[in-house]
């Protein structure tokens, strides 16, 4: 028996909601000449006069009798029938996935799910309507059944929760509660209370049940989570960047590996061997439909075999327009499970036309005959969501899964731009690998305004925005601040943590043993290889106390992992090589194994909730990075997790039950006993 507690029965919704009304979508056509890139949907309240057709099928409708700041949203979770776009046969292959979407979706961008747009204050119910097939994996297994079971194995393919992956909000009971598992036809009320002091930021929601994540996020569950704040700095707070960016075009760019395959027949209902072609990329023939259905999609090296493209908000291959000059708010969001993702923006030459179709030699041939100008630099500004206290200018930005960062971008020149995911250092991947350049879209530039020099042109536009909207009080600090290398200390939403507020200490390792046949994906609470074990959902392995301020530090064994946290967001305060040599101040250099590696250079002081934990090892017997980060237990109480965001590795067995508990209470029982988490009824599933 395990520690998820199942949804089995659920009272009537006292609240009403708009009912979803289903259409046929046509088909698609085939290839067109431009893929366009929009922003995803938003769920939002209902437009009135519309048509019923032209309504948001899952909208925000304020709750009669309530306040107006509370609102609730419909996600039905179902099979979806879409197609996307091939670009090595220049045709769309048809699929089928879970998804979010229900049936009332764009038939063009199916699996990406829509962007919850709130405010601090609010407060958001998200009836989530399990409407997947039965599972057998599921359901409750007593006597040797239970005994003979590994819930680190992948299972329960249709089994769901839902994770609102940032938000500092109550992880327990109907809040932010992974411990859940909503099995097929159940549906179940989360209710998400967003303090009046949330930063404001670009956040995401995904599904999170453990032994099915990667399965469901790969299949495109996922989706923006954004809080939009007005808040004006004064001298006694600081404010919302939301003020100082409010009128720049604001662009969501959700980012994801759809790995679906086409496979041969199977034997005995399981899913029979991926179709591939002769240099091992992905096949689906006329007629076939593809599925992300079994766990072989995410071994190792997997992705890179599959020829599959990153989406941007479900789009393969997308151009989008901007203008010369423009200003624009980006909010990145790597929401896949598999893939490294390194960004840049270069200049592509004139008349460049890329093929109808484009297999992987051609696709390498198109970025190195046309993608040929230099890297234009883009202004970093947020991190996981989370106000920076100065702009970063960079050219390249890392994305390990799970990863947000807010950008401002503006491109000097009219003409056309490539949108590249550049090579990765083997060390710095999730995959260990080094492959070639990715093309993951184009961006059109029409003539606008010169832009001599970027940063002072971004100074200015920023400089005027303040003169014209900040408070008297603040506006000259502000102003000074921008003018002295694009600062935001009026804008960052948590104080620095000071050594002399540290309360007590934490340590973490990853490790995957691959000792025995059976592959052990596993964390520890010391820097000891031997103090390392797989997730067991009935133990609580850290307990942690309210009002407590720990200072942790991080390793991995066995490769690089990207940690993550739920709740709490931490501040980093080093990440040192293995020579000890710090690479988390402005302008480090990370080459311990002879290699550049860019993702870490800036990041100290920097507020996150995911992180790259980097390792050698093992290729370098004991060639670890030493991350030390120092983190806030505020506010609420209960049980959590924190894991490796390799979903997979996740689903394998790399997480661990987190507990905040009140100082001087009794905080042994659980974990000297291991007893198991409080049910909400009677049924328990693993």
């Amino acid at each position: 028996m395990t520690g998820f507690r199942t949804i089995g029965r659920v009272r009537a919704c006292l609240f009403a909601t708009i009912s979803l009304t289903a259409f046929v979508a046509a088909p698609l056509a085939a290839q067109t000449a431009e893929r366009a890139l929009g922003n995803p949907r938003v769920l939002a309240p209902e437009t009135p006069g519309l048509p019923a057709a032209e309504k948001l099928v899952m909208a925000a409708v304020p709750t009669p009798g309530a306040a107006p700041h509370e609102s609730i949203l419909d996600l039905d979770v179902v099979y979806t029938d879409g197609q996307i776009f091939n670009p090595a046969t220049g045709v769309y292959d048809k699929v089928n996935l879970r998804s979010y979407n229900g049936t009332d979706v764009d038939p063009t961008t199916p699996y990406v799910s829509p962007t919850i747009e709130v405010k601090p204050g609010d407060t958001i119910r998200v009836n989530l309507n399990n409407k997947l097939p039965g599972d057998p994996s599921c359901a409750p297994m007593t006597g040797h059944a239970a005994m003979d079971h590994n819930p680190d194995k992948p299972h329960c393919f249709n089994g769901t929760n839902l994770h609102t992956h940032g938000l500092w909000v109550n992880p327990s009971g109907n809040g932010d509660n992974v411990l859940l598992s909503i099995n097929p036809g159940v549906s179940f009320q989360y209710e998400y209370n967003i303090p009046g002091d949330h930063p404001s930021g670009t956040f995401w929601y995904h599904t999170h049940r453990h032994g099915s994540t990667a399965l469901q996020v790969s299949s495109g569950m996922a989706g923006a989570l954004i809080v939009r704040g007005n808040r004006l700095p004064s001298t006694a707070a600081h404010g919302d960047i939301d003020t100082l960016v409010k009128d720049m075009t604001e662009r969501v760019l959700v980012m994801q590996q759809i790995q679906y395959a086409c496979r041969e027949p199977g034997k005995d209902g399981k899913p029979g061997p991926i179709k591939v072609n002769k240099d091992g990329t992905y096949r689906c023939d006329p007629g076939d439909v593809g599925k992300i259905d079994d766990y072989d999609l995410f071994a190792p090296g997997q992705w890179g075999k599959s020829g599959r493209y990153t989406t941007l908000n479900g789009v393969v291959l997308p151009t989008f327009h901007t203008k010369q000059g423009d200003v624009e708010r980006w909010r990145m969001i790597h929401a896949g499970v598999r893939d490294t993702i390194s960004m840049t923006l270069v200049k592509m030459k004139p008349n460049a036309r890329i093929g109808a179709k484009l297999t992987e030699a051609a696709e390498e041939k198109f970025i190195r005959q046309s993608c040929t100008g230099e890297a234009i630099p883009y202004n970093l500004i947020a991190a996981d969501g989370l106000t920076m206290g100065a702009a970063q200018a960079t050219r390249v930005a890392t994305f390990q899964p799970g990863y947000r960062f807010d950008a401002l971008v503006v491109f000097p020149e009219a003409g056309r731009y490539c949108l590249i995911d550049t090579s990765s250092p083997g060390a710095g991947s999730v995959n260990g690998d080094t492959p070639g350049p990715r093309l993951m879209g184009t961006v059109t530039v029409d003539p606008g305004t010169s832009v001599p020099d970027i940063t002072t042109y971004l100074t200015n536009a920023l400089v005027a925005r303040a003169d014209q909207a900040m408070p008297p009080v603040v506006k000259p600090a502000i102003i000074a601040d921008l003018k002295n290398g694009l600062k935001f200390t009026q804008f960052t939403p948590h104080p620095d943590i000071a050594p002399s507020e540290v309360t007590g200490t934490q340590e973490l390792t990853f490790f995957i043993d691959t000792t025995t046949d059976d592959t052990k994906f596993e964390v520890g609470n010391t820097l000891k290889t031997a103090d390392t074990r797989p997730y067991d959902p009935n133990r609580i392995d850290r307990q942690l106390i309210l009002g407590g301020v720990d200072e942790w530090t991080m390793q991995s064994h066995y490769v690089g992992h990207p940690f993550h946290i739920h709740v709490n967001p931490f501040q980093i305060v080093s990440i040192t090589d293995p020579s000890g040599k710090d690479v988390s101040a402005p302008g480090a250099i990370d080459n311990a194994d002879g290699t550049v590696d860019p993702q870490y250079a800036g990041l100290k002081g920097v507020w996150k909730d995911t992180l790259w934990i980097k390792s050698l090892a093992p290729k370098v017997p004991g060639a670890y990075y030493t991350v030390k980060v120092r983190t806030r237990y505020q506010r609420y109480i209960g049980e959590f997790v924190l894991h490796c965001h390799i979903l997979d590795h996740e689903d394998n067995g790399m997480m661990q039950n987190v507990a905040v508990v009140l100082a001087q209470g009794d905080t042994s029982l659980r974990a000297a006993e291991g007893a198991k988490p409080m049910a909400m009824d009677d049924m328990k599933h693993p």
